[in-house]
């Protein structure tokens, strides 16, 4: 099985979805499908059809987030001691060459990447040209948007947690 990367924090919102999903929502399915069938044949009950459907929409995400955590590389950013390197988990600020601007993005696994959040999946185009980087770097990085020239301006390695830095 592959290996898949992700953050502590990534592990924990894994787990707080898988705890919701199995003890909050598949509880909540049961008592519907249970009181569609109260409402006579099934074959032409819509409602319990729409429960059959939603229960098996979510029996799938609690297989796919038992397997995601089962096969989970838990990253501790925090044990990246004295890196000069942008690696998986760290923090980078980055200024666009062409118009100045200063952006900060961290490189996440992909259940945890939020754009606006800043929070960037280490497969997107611009984590994959910002790892194995190191402070002061120069990189070109083509995006769906055409070629963009950063600047690094600052790695950072810093737990979700405590938002302590250790770089």
């Amino acid at each position: 099985m592959k290996r898949i990367p992700m953050t502590l924090n990534g592990e924990k919102k894994l787990r707080k979805e898988l705890e919701f999903l199995k003890n909050v929502k598949r509880p909540e399915i049961i008592a519907s499908l249970i009181e569609a069938r109260k409402h006579g044949d099934l074959k032409e009950n819509a409602e319990y059809q729409a429960a059959r459907e939603e229960q098996s929409f979510l029996e799938g995400r609690i297989k796919e987030v038992e397997r995601k955590l089962s096969n989970a590389y838990i990253v501790d950013v925090t044990q990246i001691q004295n890196s000069d390197y942008v690696t998986f988990g760290s923090t980078v600020v980055l200024q666009d060459i062409s118009c100045e601007k200063v952006s900060s993005y961290r490189i996440v696994g992909e259940d945890e990447a939020n754009f606006k959040e800043n929070l960037i999946s280490f497969c997107s185009p611009i984590a994959r040209g910002l790892i194995g980087r190191k402070r002061k770097d120069i990189v070109k990085i083509t995006t769906p948007r055409g070629i963009a020239i950063y600047k690094i301006l600052e790695i950072k390695h810093i737990s979700y947690d405590t938002e302590n830095e250790h770089a």
